[in-house]
């Protein structure tokens, strides 16, 4: 991830709970949070993934004006299916398959993260379907501005030998 900070403001933190449908209030009323053992408003279990938003890089986030961006009429992921090969392309695809959350220290209003990624496991196993199937880890962390170790977050993907068989 090529993000510096990534500052966790109060209100990123209500509009991302009610994005998601969480009304839990230690996420939006500061006088509830206060009055909990963590002592102040702190962002629901994902919220570290929207530290994307803030990485130009994000091999999702559309590329305004080329050929990748999701409103130009092209397939969003940018690859396009072959002709002629019965809908699933020809092509190997990948897809982001999971992801997983550690929580080391509670992450709070007003805390400033910095994330460092970094390749994990990596593993194979075949399909009748779509050939050998390649898994691979990309594991950040994320430190507070204390330089303390807050989230380990750990995603998944898996690319294809091939499109899906029908």
């Amino acid at each position: 991830m090529a993000i510096d900070k990534f500052l966790i403001e109060a209100s990123h933190i209500m509009m991302f709970a009610r994005s998601v449908g969480d009304s839990n209030p230690i996420y939006h009323d500061e006088d509830y949070a206060k009055s909990t053992e963590l002592g102040g408003i702190i962002p629901p279990p994902t919220f570290a993934q929207s530290s994307a938003q803030f990485d130009p890089e994000y091999f999702l986030r559309p590329k305004v004006g080329g050929d990748g961006w999701f409103g130009s009429g092209k397939e969003a992921t940018g690859s396009k299916p072959s002709s002629g090969s019965g809908g699933g392309g020809g092509a190997a695809m990948g897809l982001h398959a999971e992801q997983h959350f550690e929580y080391h220290l509670p992450v709070k209003a007003g805390d400033t993260l910095s994330a460092t990624t970094k390749p994990g496991k990596a593993w194979e196993k075949e399909s009748k379907r779509a050939g050998k199937l390649k898994f691979s880890e990309s594991v950040t962390e994320y430190r507070n501005q204390d330089g303390d170790l807050v989230i380990t977050a750990t995603g998944v993907g898996v690319q294809t030998e091939r499109a899906v068989d029908s």
